[in-house]
């Protein structure tokens, strides 16, 4: 798909991973980039990455797209998430293109083994596979400092990369203990695990139809585990577990004309056989 033109929202955030994937991208003939930064305002200095990868952008000829936000030195680890997808996802929008981030092997595996600890269901063995493009995938760590050598490429080391107070920065330091065949093995079952959600997600979706109205007996009477997994589907994937738990509820208990708000924007609405899904910007 890389070689089709079109245009690529990169998500780069001055660190050697994400300057990896600009120089990569700026080598395709049809490409037409946009470098998206994103500042959380966590740390002291984080301007200076914003005008670094600014420099960066003009440097490439590619188009530049930031934000600042404050989000404090304090704010989690999913709230910097969220907040950065939210601002990335808001560019790709505009620009009609595709998003594209520098996650890597060693990434995925980080991911995988956090989504573990959390006590993630099948899904999140299943790691960082959406519509976001991420084509470094196939590298580890390694290699992109490797590449970044070679082509004497400079980048800027986020302090909080040394952190003890973030998740991913202790798992990160575990993983790197483990043997390269046990980090490729875990790479191996996670792409299997995609191909297993991507079967399951089509048995699904001929399983209940496109909606966006649903038989409300055929959820009742089906395994609980089904009906989630079915409820899933019918809201796009916005809800959290215990949201489609409590909608599995209103669905079985709702008296016709009512509605129910399951959260995310997801709406059901009841008659007496069915119920009709409205998902809300």
């Amino acid at each position: 798909m890389f070689n089709e033109p079109r245009t690529y929202v990169l998500a780069v955030s001055g660190g050697v991973d994400s300057v990896v994937l600009l120089d990569m991208m700026s080598r395709l003939s049809n490409a037409k980039l946009v470098v998206a930064h994103f500042d959380h305002g966590i740390r002291d200095d984080s301007a200076d990455d914003a005008r670094f990868v600014e420099a960066l952008a003009r440097r490439y000829g590619a188009e530049f797209e930031t934000r600042r936000e404050e989000l404090g030195a304090h704010a989690s680890e999913d709230l910097a998430r969220s907040r950065r997808y939210e601002f990335l996802r808001d560019v790709a929008r505009r620009h009609q293109g595709w998003l594209v981030t520098a996650h890597h092997g060693d990434d995925v595996v980080e991911t995988v083994a956090i989504n573990l600890t959390r006590g993630t269901g099948w899904r999140g063995l299943a790691a960082m596979h959406s519509d976001v493009l991420r084509p470094l995938t196939g590298y580890s760590k390694q290699q992109l400092l490797l590449y970044a050598l070679q082509h004497e490429l400079e980048w800027h080391q986020d302090s909080t990369n040394a952190s003890d107070a973030y998740l991913r920065n202790r798992m990160r330091r575990k993983i790197s203990k483990l043997p390269r065949p046990i980090r490729s093995e875990i790479g191996e079952l996670r792409a299997k695990q995609i191909a297993l959600k991507e079967r399951i997600e089509t048995e699904v979706r001929e399983l209940i139809g496109a909606g966006p109205s649903y038989d409300r007996y055929f959820f009742i009477h089906i395994p609980s585990f089904v009906a989630l997994e079915c409820l899933r589907s019918a809201t796009s994937g916005r809800l959290t577990r215990p949201q489609l738990e409590r909608a599995l509820i209103a669905i079985k208990t709702a008296k016709p004309g009512s509605v129910y708000q399951a959260g995310a924007g997801a709406e059901l609405s009841f008659t007496s056989r069915q119920f009709a899904v409205k998902l809300l910007k």
